[in-house]
């Protein structure tokens, strides 16, 4: 089992930053991938970043690249996500992910890929 905390959210003018941490901790050393996703009042769950563990190759998702960064700390199991240029549309619950199948590699960026779930940060970006 991987237990995921998330912190960092919080209430921001548009235009602004915001940085995200997600700390690991338990099976940590079977980790394949980690990700954030996100979810708007009335909308799906979708994708915004990705980091496979091995090699640290990083994914994106469109409507965020070029304002949102993902990184991550191997000694302190945990994962970033620094957000820039904040929009209102970035409003969102934002939850952080862990996989340790060997199928999320292939589709990073598919919630169905990832077992362990943080409850959640909000991110509430004003106009």
């Amino acid at each position: 089992q991987v237990q995921l905390v998330e912190s960092g959210g919080g209430l921001v003018q548009a235009g602004g930053s915001l940085r995200l941490s997600c700390v690991a901790s338990g099976r940590t050393f079977s980790t394949s991938a980690m990700g954030w996703f996100r979810q708007a009042p009335g909308k799906e769950r979708e994708f915004v970043s990705a980091i496979i563990w091995n090699g640290g190759v990083k994914y994106i998702a469109d409507s965020v690249k070029g304002r949102f960064t993902i990184s991550r700390d191997n000694a302190k199991n945990t994962v970033y996500l620094q957000m820039n240029s904040l929009k209102p549309e970035d409003t969102a619950i934002y939850y952080c992910a862990a996989s340790d199948r060997i199928g999320v590699v292939l589709a990073p960026s598919g919630a169905k890929g990832y077992q362990y779930w943080g409850q959640g940060t909000q991110v509430t970006v004003s106009s």
